[in-house]
């Protein structure tokens, strides 16, 4: 009888728990909010090679025909913007106007001025460890141990997908793709012994790709599935449950710029955890590393990564909160979602000192720590900035806590 349950739900770990459905999208470098986040780290990059102190808040808009760059820019720097953005657009494969936009010509804006005295004079500073916060903000970094980079494995997918779907575009593989699309997986999650979700299947993938006239919907699906779903997707997660819907509008031939105005920001949750964890409002491109929104997300992230990977936790959420002008965070809190391990005799009400203690949140200190003055930041700008072995990627190095 009662011996017997229990022996078939061991055997069977999805028979022993309730199961819940978690969905994260992403979208390829060409996406037009995409291409905006792109262009203005580009303008980041640009700034920060001829002047590591370049102080950039560069926000970039692109509809038909049209790229509109406009921001506060503080540089020695003297640079050709109109040509950084030519060139970040062809990049991203917009070189004909049947696709919506074509860098060679496009119409291009800029309206860039000099930051505010006022904000200047509150973050400048003698040494690199008292500059003050660029701005006021809350930010949040994840963790978790649901993948080898310790990321949400419904983001990871999602993203992987993308870049997949950019990927067959630009080596050939489909001549018939476009620059422009999106993806979406939806994940069954299992509930594992410590309470932290355990992915189980693949519920349903969803991809929407940019295609030109001549190709039908039968040819679209099929390739997908063979070229970008198989390569990506781990075979034993899918099953003949498992949804697909390949270009659900049916027709996706005007895309980029020219179906959706672009702008920078516009994916935040695609550039950190694909839905997981908490996020604090701030995007990150298009802003130096002074802005506490982006080097605060670095370290957030940097700070959860190192817990997980020291074995404090299954999973858990970094907050930071930072003034603007103030050399340090005003507050860290630490949530482990129940998973705290005690390690060290280091419980949950512990792990905020600990971050602050072994990690310096200064936002200047941060700054030089991860080296983010650096011409990095474009790089980080598609498939996001966390959970990726790059090795300019300083806070995807676990610190030893």
């Amino acid at each position: 009888g009662g011996g017997g349950a229990s022996a078939s739900a061991e055997d069977d770990p999805a028979a022993s728990d309730a199961t819940f459905l978690f969905a994260s999208e992403s979208v390829t470098e060409s996406h037009p909010d995409k291409l905006c986040d792109v262009i203005s780290d580009a303008i980041v990059d640009a700034c920060l090679t001829l002047d590591p102190a370049s102080r950039v808040a560069c926000e970039t808009v692109c509809k038909t025909g049209v790229v509109i760059v406009l921001g506060e820019i503080t540089t020695s720097a003297s640079i050709n913007y109109e040509q950084v953005i030519r060139d970040a657009v062809r990049d991203a494969g917009y070189d004909d106007p049947a696709k919506g936009l074509d860098y060679k010509t496009c119409n291009v804006i800029v309206a860039l001025e000099e930051q505010s005295p006022d904000i200047a004079q509150s973050v400048d500073a003698t040494k690199v460890e008292d500059i003050g916060a660029g701005d006021s903000c809350v930010v949040f970094g994840y963790a978790c141990q649901e993948t080898p980079e310790l990321m949400p494995l419904s983001h990871v997918l999602a993203t992987k997908l993308a870049a997949r779907l950019a990927e067959v575009r630009k080596d050939g593989t489909l001549d018939w793709i476009r620059p422009d699309g999106k993806t979406m997986i939806t994940l069954e999650y299992g509930t594992g012994e410590d309470g932290a979700p355990v992915p189980r299947r693949v519920h349903s993938i969803v991809i929407s790709a940019q295609h030109s006239e001549e190709v039908s919907n039968d040819k679209i699906a099929s390739d997908l599935m063979e070229h970008v779903v198989r390569p990506v997707v781990p075979p034993d997660l899918l099953d003949d449950r498992t949804l697909y819907h390949m270009n659900p509008s049916g027709r996706f031939c005007i895309g980029g710029p020219h179906s959706d105005a672009g702008l920078t920001g516009r994916k935040p949750v695609v550039d950190a955890y694909g839905g997981w964890g908490s996020h604090g409002g701030g995007c990150l491109s298009g802003k130096d590393a002074t802005k506490a929104d982006r080097a605060g997300s670095y370290a957030a992230r940097w700070a959860a990564k190192s817990l997980v990977a020291g074995g404090y936790c299954s999973r858990c959420s970094v907050q930071l909160s930072f003034a603007i002008g103030l050399p340090h965070p005003l507050s860290v809190r630490v949530d482990t979602y129940g998973t705290c391990k005690n390690k060290n005799g280091v419980g949950e009400k512990d792990l905020a000192r600990l971050v602050e203690t072994k990690f310096d949140l200064r936002p200047g200190c941060i700054v030089k720590e991860l080296d983010l003055r650096r011409p990095i930041m474009r790089k980080t700008a598609a498939y996001g900035h966390f959970g990726r072995e790059e090795e300019e990627f300083k806070w995807e190095k676990v610190k030893e806590i």
